[in-house]
């Protein structure tokens, strides 16, 4: 395991802001709930995670496979009122030589969409990663009809960087484009 790596794991979790929580996700949390939110067509309908199939066994695999990369950390948004896992978020891989990582995120209870928790958990994990992990760049993409997505990277303070026309296949054929978003340390 490299210095860097062990930064990773000094990310001081959990993070807390007024409502919610972002904890390490553990094998625990992997419930038949959680796969619920995989299976779901509204939940998994941006997701990569729709193209495989999903139960408890797999969703244990990759939450196991995860939190043995030193590159990756996969963690959990949890409502600080009731301490309710409702969504998920993850930075990595990191690329410690050019100090940027991918973020990515889903919230899976519906009940929430549209609060303000994905931007409020992307926006506590990324200013982390850049301040605490010496990370010059954390950057998302996403299919360009998930505005949702889009809204909150960009009240989480990304911004549109570019497009890659017709990259991402939808099913059924139809393609649509792909949007990058990035957000930089100040200063950079």
């Amino acid at each position: 395991m490299s210095e860097d790596s062990h930064l990773l794991r000094s990310l001081a979790l959990p993070l807390q802001s007024e409502r919610i929580e972002i904890r390490e996700l553990q094998i625990d949390d992997c419930s038949d709930r959680y796969v619920e939110w995989l299976l779901d067509p509204e939940v998994n309908k941006w997701l990569e995670t729709r193209w495989t199939h999903q139960d408890l066994e797999s969703v244990r695999e990759f939450v196991a496979r995860i939190a043995a990369d030193e590159d990756s950390l996969l963690a959990a948004i949890v409502l600080r009122d009731g301490q309710r896992h409702v969504g998920n978020i993850k930075i990595g891989p990191i690329d410690w030589v050019h100090k940027r990582a991918d973020i990515s995120y889903f919230i899976g209870e519906r009940d929430v969409w549209g609060t303000g928790l994905a931007s409020e958990a992307i926006e506590l994990l990324t200013d982390r990663a850049l301040g605490a992990l010496g990370l010059a760049r954390v950057q998302a993409s996403l299919y360009e009809p998930n505005v949702g997505s889009a809204r909150a990277l960009e009240k989480a303070g990304f911004q549109l960087e570019g497009t890659l026309q017709s990259a991402l296949h939808v099913g059924g054929g139809l393609r649509v484009n792909q949007l990058i978003y990035g957000k930089i340390r100040s200063g950079q």
